[in-house]
């Protein structure tokens, strides 16, 4: 069965430009301008992929990230924001709210596939590696997409969950944020490693064991120790 594609951009030159290429290689994909219609349209009929714009009307793009990974059945869909912002500052927003990845404008179409290629690819990999996690009283589902400490539910997004499961799978190895980067996010992060930052300082937070088990490297990265 082909791969099916939600295009969310209200600029119909691009999103056709989108739905060309995506169709040339064999994805299955639909067109939705307003951002409202969009949250309504994934909701009904949950596609493998959204292609999101920022800037839309009804809704913007953040909101409907923001909205999708709030509910569980969402959380490991991927989404790609497709956006004119292309701050640093940009990107960092996007990326918390949920995204897994960040395309600027202009955009090459190829490169946009090969990334929707990517992220498919790497999602259909994590599904073959879905055994819990235990770190001491901190357990990680990735089957079930729940993470407990002493029994009690942590609620984390998309990608500090999949932070939270690399470095559980590495325990006691360092771990430098340029891989982080690439095995968590998918591509090379030009924009910087401050995403990472951010992500393990989240952890921290609503994780506090892992204040002083989550040890930073200076100048590299992030090692977490081999017990609690």
């Amino acid at each position: 069965m082909p791969k099916k594609i939600v295009i969310v951009e209200d600029e119909r030159d691009i999103a056709e430009l989108v739905e060309h290429y995506l169709g040339k290689e064999g994805f299955q994909t639909e067109i939705v301008a307003d951002g409202g219609r969009a949250l309504e349209r994934i909701r009904k009929s949950p596609p493998d992929l959204v292609v999101l714009d920022l800037m839309l009307p009804g809704m913007d793009g953040l909101e409907i990230c923001r909205a999708l990974r709030s509910e569980e059945r969402f959380r490991a869909m991927p989404v790609i924001m497709l956006t004119a912002r292309g701050g640093e500052a940009d990107k960092v927003t996007g990326l918390e709210m949920g995204a897994d990845d960040y395309v600027t404008k202009p955009f090459s179409p190829r490169e946009l596939v090969a990334r929707v290629r990517a992220l498919l690819r790497r999602r259909s990999n994590q599904a073959e590696f879905n055994e819990p996690l235990q770190y001491g009283r901190l357990m990680l589902d990735p089957d079930r997409h729940v993470v407990e400490v002493g029994g009690k539910a942590v609620e984390l997004t998309a990608k500090e969950f999949s932070l939270l499961k690399h470095l559980m799978g590495r325990r006691g190895r360092l771990v430098s944020r340029d891989h982080l980067l690439n095995a968590v996010w998918g591509y090379d992060y030009v924009g910087g490693s401050r995403t990472v930052d951010v992500h393990v300082r989240h952890l921290r937070r609503k994780i506090p064991m892992l204040a002083k088990a989550l040890v930073t490297v200076k100048s590299f990265g992030y090692k977490l120790s081999e017990g609690p």
